[in-house]
């Protein structure tokens, strides 16, 4: 799926009703179109970098492709999409049904739930390493819970996706993100992930 430029009245057509997600200083990042849709927005944040000839938002759609071919639940990709109106790129997709393992841990589970959650994410993890798949995002917010009980990635941007599995230096990088959000730590089952085989 490649890039397509639109004007700034399809821009203001897609975004009316929708609603804001996510935004920072810098304006909107993410919207739930009034459809159920989303729309991912992406700003170039130096002028000299590589998203001038690899935009974020086709990365994100060329990982998605990616990950379904390794059987990892991703959105689906509707558009592709320049707007030079407001100086962004975005994604346009479908999203994962579910909840991220954020959302579920913070309404509050069981025991049972959370350790069977739990142990469904260092799989998930192990598996992600396995398909070469190093993603540097990788925290709860990020891993949504299907209502078939597989986890899925959302936010892949910055997912690096090779041929071969992670060697144990890159699998310890990867977790660090994860490490660094307090009380998701506990989530993941380090030395397994570090040591499958």
């Amino acid at each position: 799926m490649t890039l397509k430029t639109i004007e700034q009245h399809d821009y203001l057509a897609m975004r009316a009703g929708a609603w804001v997600i996510e935004a920072d200083g810098f304006g909107e990042k993410v919207l739930r179109l009034a459809d159920g849709t989303m729309l991912k927005l992406f700003r170039r944040k130096r002028w000299f970098s590589s998203a001038a000839w690899y935009p974020y938002a086709q990365r994100f759609a060329d990982n998605a492709v990616a990950l379904r071919k390794r059987d990892v639940p991703v959105p689906e990709i509707i558009d592709v999409l320049r707007i030079p109106s407001i100086a962004r790129d975005a994604v346009h997709y479908h999203p994962l049904p579910g909840k991220t393992l954020r959302e579920l841990r913070c309404e509050g589970l069981d025991p049972d739930t959370e350790q069977e959650l739990k142990s469904a994410f260092t799989r998930f993890v192990i598996r992600l390493h396995e398909s070469g798949v190093y993603f540097r995002s990788l925290h709860l917010g990020n891993v949504v819970c299907l209502p078939d009980r597989r986890l899925g990635l959302i936010d892949i941007a910055d997912a690096r996706i090779s041929g071969s599995r992670l060697g144990k230096h890159k699998r310890a990088r990867n977790l660090r993100c994860l490490q660094r959000t307090a009380g998701e730590s506990e989530w993941v089952d380090f030395h397994k992930v570090l040591n499958a085989r």
